[in-house]
């Protein structure tokens, strides 16, 4: 005796297969290189760095003897092998782009270009040839990049004051002075401190 059927199903038969979909290899957290002959993840703190400084040897503010250097990449063949890694190729196109996109390239390569301005503005300093004017401004620039920080005395230490306005008349305007805000206390050092 058969199942009473139901419209639309029917009961008898099997369940078609589900459809099987192709497999995606995920993406492998934890893609290593060997930087001072140790297996560092990408994802790690040094992995990160090491990430960050690929992609300012891309940006041409680290040249590849440098970042060589200071990871210790001695042999070719680690060379090599760091250059066909793929994950960190991804790893250093996402970091780029991040880069870009919120103006730390563009930011740390005007920093490297900057350094060759005092070079330039001592030199139009130094030309006795040069217009007065521009040499005046040249000593100008010079002065104001060698004293970065000269801008506000340090004595003067900055106020908070709140005022609050309730109303039109100067008595409903109440005014709180706070002073200057506390400077948070020295790390105390066990070596110096006596018990």
């Amino acid at each position: 005796m058969s199942a009473p059927s139901i419209p639309g199903f029917e009961i008898d038969e099997p369940p078609p297969a589900p459809l099987q979909r192709p497999s995606i290899p995920k993406p492998d957290n934890n893609t290593t290189v060997i930087l001072r002959g140790i297996q560092v993840a990408l994802n790690s703190d040094i992995g990160g760095a090491f990430v960050a400084d690929c992609c300012r040897n891309r940006e041409r503010i680290f040249s590849d003897d440098r970042l060589r250097e200071k990871y210790e990449i001695g042999s070719d063949a680690d060379w090599t092998e760091i250059i066909n890694n793929k994950a960190l190729r991804l790893a250093i196109a996402a970091e780029s782009e991040r880069r870009m996109l919120n103006g730390t390239a563009a930011q740390e390569s005007a920093a490297k270009i900057f350094t060759e301005a005092p070079e330039v503005l001592g030199s139009i300093l130094r030309d006795q040839k040069a217009n007065p004017r521009h040499r005046i401004e040249a000593s100008k620039e010079l002065r104001t990049t060698a004293r970065v920080g000269d801008e506000k005395a340090g004595d003067i230490p900055d106020r908070v004051i709140v005022t609050i306005n309730l109303g039109n008349a100067p008595e409903d305007k109440l005014v709180f002075d706070c002073g200057p805000p506390k400077q948070p206390k020295e790390a105390r050092d066990a070596e110096k401190e006596e018990w």
